[in-house]
């Protein structure tokens, strides 16, 4: 587990109170203007770490702010990682508590699952591509552990991305199957069109995400490793959901994904009809 300096703690224990308290915090650019890129990625690292030491497993990554719109949003020219744990991650159909968790957004996003690791430097899209073994529907639940979604860069960055959830869908397809830049989704809202977007929306195509996060990591010393799931980034717009709500994407030759979004803190099953 990364050792931070009493600052950088101060805030990586502010955002574990949030999170257990769900109670939102001040933006930490905010009461911090001084904080790095660099400290928000060590933020992020030590309190992953925490989690990791009380038993949870790193099952994947994700990757935000990979839609220029997002970037424009925040005045950045790159995207951003956070880690996938394995209490993070909901079957196809099974609830979410939404009790647990603070002011969530759902989006659509094309999972990847890897076949063999993928480290950086130097990785292209192509080489990316060659490592997955297939691409599923997923909806990713973010959420802010900073009040009213005041984010800048650095604030979701330590926030782990500002990661809450990820559902997975249960039909794995071959990349070389589709092209990930043409692949459409219609996101659903108890039932009403919601949004819509394509994998184009992302970089271009998803998988230069892929690319560019294996890349990232090697910084880190750190690499993707067989079996990994990542989320390369939403296709459209987030969309707020609540208590009650009942959340389905449907891809174009992907197939669906579906959630409801329970009342309390327990995971439910079956409740999404």
């Amino acid at each position: 587990m990364t050792t931070l300096d009493e600052r950088l703690e101060g805030h990586a224990a502010a955002l574990r109170e949030a999170e257990r308290t769900r109670v939102p915090i001040a933006p930490l650019t905010e009461t911090d203007p001084g904080l790095t890129v660099a400290d928000a990625y060590a933020i992020q690292t030590a309190n992953i770490g925490r989690r990791v030491l009380a038993g949870q497993l790193v099952r994947g990554r994700k990757v935000g702010l990979s839609s220029k719109a997002m970037q424009d949003q925040l005045g950045v020219d790159e995207p951003d990682f956070g880690v996938l744990l394995h209490d993070m991650f909901v079957e196809d159909g099974d609830d979410v508590p939404s009790g647990a968790l603070l002011q969530p957004r759902v989006e659509a996003e094309i999972a990847f699952v890897l076949a063999r690791d993928l480290a950086g430097p130097g990785v292209t899209a192509s080489m990316a591509l060659a490592a997955v073994a297939g691409v599923l529907p997923s909806l990713e639940i973010i959420d802010s552990r900073v009040k009213d979604w005041k984010i800048k860069l650095v604030d979701t960055i330590a926030d782990n991305a500002s990661s809450a959830r990820v559902v997975l869908g249960g039909r794995l397809t071959p990349v070389a199957a589709v092209d990930l830049r043409l692949v459409g989704v219609a996101l659903y809202r108890n039932g009403e069109l919601a949004e819509t977007g394509a994998g184009a929306a992302v970089l271009g195509n998803p998988v230069r995400c892929l690319a560019w996060l294996a890349n990232k990591l090697a910084g880190f010393g750190a690499r993707l490793a067989a079996g990994d799931v990542v989320i390369p980034g939403a296709l459209h717009r987030a969309v707020p959901v609540a208590a009650g709500d009942v959340v389905r994407a449907e891809f174009a030759h992907l197939g669906t994904v579906t959630t409801r979004f329970a009342p309390g803190n327990q995971p439910g099953s079956g409740g999404s009809g």
